[in-house]
């Protein structure tokens, strides 16, 4: 990612308000299908902003580790888990996806909420846990402009073929999919 990209999201996270603890949940798009993520085990959060979901995973019982190109961001995700109590169960780092997913051990929840690089498409299976959760959502193409930023039409369902759907769809400009792997690597290929 550029200076200027990483600039600009600094920029963005700077103008806003920290989060409060009152906030904590999962994407919207998710919340319904709670009871399906898991009560113990590692997550990792994909593009993390300012940590809600993060913080909602780990007061669920899991650790997770957060990774956004901001530092802004991180900074405002870690004083989140400060003020939940939850900073044990909460890791969060400044981390470039443009150079890849940062090595690390498999995951029971892979969470990434309006972040798409398909060249992570791989590493993130590679990384998810047998029976573990995929949550995904991007921008889209679908009821929106097309753009560099957007999955094209069916590109998530597409692109993690090799889990089990529990939903997915896209609409309004988003797409989403919930998924799980079942208790196997799942191919990429």
């Amino acid at each position: 990612m550029s200076d200027d990209d990483r600039e600009r999201w600094d920029s963005r996270y700077g103008g806003a308000e920290p989060a409060t603890v009152d906030e904590i949940a999962l994407p919207a798009v998710f919340a319904k299908y709670a009871e399906l993520f898991p009560t113990s085990g590692r997550a990792l959060d994909i593009a993390c902003g300012r940590g809600l979901a993060a913080v909602w995973l780990a007061r669920r019982g899991i650790d997770v580790l957060g990774l956004d190109v901001s530092a802004v961001a991180v900074g405002q995700a870690n004083k989140l888990a400060w003020a939940a109590g939850l900073a044990t169960r909460c890791r969060f780092s400044v981390a470039d996806l443009d150079d890849g997913l940062p090595a690390g051990p498999s995951v029971n929840v892979l969470l990434c909420n309006k972040f798409r690089d398909s060249r992570l498409d791989s590493a993130l299976l590679s990384r998810l846990a047998p029976d573990g959760i995929l949550a995904i959502s991007a921008l889209s193409e679908v009821g929106a402009s097309p753009g560099p930023f957007r999955a094209k039409p069916g590109e998530l369902r597409r692109a993690f073929g090799a889990l089990e759907v529990i939903t997915a769809g896209e609409d309004a400009g988003l797409a989403w999919l919930l998924a799980r792997r079942n208790g196997q690597v799942a191919r990429d290929d």
